[in-house]
C-alpha cells in the first residue's frame, strides 16, 4: 500500500492537503492518509465493480425470486457503507506496518533470487494460500457460537446481488480479508503484484455474488463461482470456498450447485412463472373469459 500512499502524497496530499511542515514519513500523517485511502478507495471499488456487475452481468430476473427481500439492494448497500469505515481500522493498522517496512513486499524483481519467475509464481501461491485460509476462517464463522454474532448478517441475503459482496458485519469482513494481508508478511511479494491482487480479490468477491451461474463445463468441478456461493447463502453448510472447490472437497462440504442440476434460483423463478401462467389460464376458463370459437 506504500505505492498508493507515495503517489497520493506526491500528487494530492502534499501539494493540496497537509502543511509543508508535516513531513510525508510522519507516522500520524501516514495513518490519517491510509484511513482516507482505504475508505475512499474501498467505496469507489465497491460501487464501481458492484454497479457494473449489477448493470451488465447480474440477471435481473433474480429480483423476482421469492427469497429476495423488500428493498434488498438498498439494505445491502447500507450494511456495506456502514461496515467499510469500521473494517478499515484494523486494515489500516496492517497497511501502516507495510508502509513502515515490516512486510516482505519488495520493489524490484531483479533484486530477488527468482526474479520475474518469482513474481508470476507468487500470483498462484497468493491465491492458493488465501483460498485455504479463507475456507477455514469461513467455517469458523459458521460455528454455532460465532455465527449469529458475526456471519448471520451476510446470510440475510439468501439470493445475493453484487451489492451483497461487501455487506458484512465489519469483524466478519475483516477476518475474511485477513489472509490477503497476512501473505506479504510471510512470503515475498512484489508491491505492484500485491496491489493488482488486492483489486482482483475485490472483483472476485463481487463476481461470486453476481447471479451469473455460468461456468465453462471443464472448470465446473474446480472453480467456486456464483452458483456455488449462492447455494452457500441458501443452504449454509456447503461451498465455503473462495476461489476453488478444493478445500470444500477436502473438508467434506462440497455440494454440486443446484443451478448446474437445473434447480437453481433462476429455475425456481421459471417454475413459478409457469405455475402463475397455468393458474391464470384456469382462472380465465373458470370466469368464462375464454370464449368458444
Amino acid at each position: 500500500m506504500d505505492l498508493v500512499l507515495h503517489y497520493t502524497d506526491r500528487f494530492f496530499f502534499t501539494p493540496y492537503v497537509y502543511p509543508n511542515t508535516w513531513l510525508e514519513d510522519n507516522p500520524l500523517r501516514q495513518v490519517i492518509s491510509l484511513l482516507l485511502i482505504a475508505n475512499i478507495g474501498g467505496y469507489l471499488l465497491y460501487f464501481i465493480v458492484a454497479g457494473l456487475s449489477y448493470v451488465f452481468i447480474f440477471d435481473h430476473k433474480l429480483m423476482t425470486h421469492p427469497q429476495i427481500l423488500e428493498n434488498q439492494i438498498r439494505k445491502e448497500i447500507t450494511v456495506a457503507v456502514l461496515s467499510v469505515p469500521l473494517m478499515s481500522i484494523p486494515t489500516v493498522a496492517i497497511f501502516f506496518l507495510e508502509v513502515r517496512g515490516f512486510s516482505k513486499l519488495y520493489d524490484n524483481a531483479a533484486d530477488t533470487r527468482l526474479g520475474m519467475a518469482g513474481v508470476f509464481l507468487s500470483m498462484f501461491t497468493f491465491i492458493a494460500f488465501t483460498d485455504m485460509c479463507i475456507y477455514w476462517i469461513h467455517r469458523f464463522l459458521h460455528h454455532r457460537l460465532v455465527y449469529r454474532h458475526l456471519h448471520k448478517l451476510h446470510h440475510k441475503w439468501k439470493v445475493p446481488t453484487p451489492f451483497a459482496s461487501h455487506a458484512f458485519h465489519p469483524v466478519d469482513g475483516f477476518l475474511q480479508s485477513l489472509p490477503y494481508h497476512m501473505y506479504p508478511f510471510i512470503f515475498p511479494l512484489h508491491k505492484l503484484t500485491y496491489l493488482g491482487l488486492f483489486v482482483f480479490v475485490n472483483i472476485w468477491t463481487v463476481s461470486i455474488h453476481d447471479g451469473d451461474y455460468r461456468v465453462p463445463k471443464a472448470l465446473q468441478p474446480l472453480i467456486n463461482g456464483s452458483a456455488h456461493h449462492t447455494d452457500h447463502h441458501l443452504l449454509y453448510n456447503y461451498n465455503y470456498g473462495q476461489f476453488f472447490t478444493l478445500w470444500d472437497r477436502i473438508g467434506g462440504s462440497f455440494r454440486n450447485p443446484n443451478a448446474f442440476d437445473g434447480c437453481g434460483p433462476l429455475d425456481t423463478i421459471k417454475a413459478l412463472e409457469k405455475e402463475r401462467a397455468s393458474n391464470g389460464k384456469v382462472e380465465q376458463l373458470t370466469n368464462g373469459h375464454v370464449k368458444e370459437e
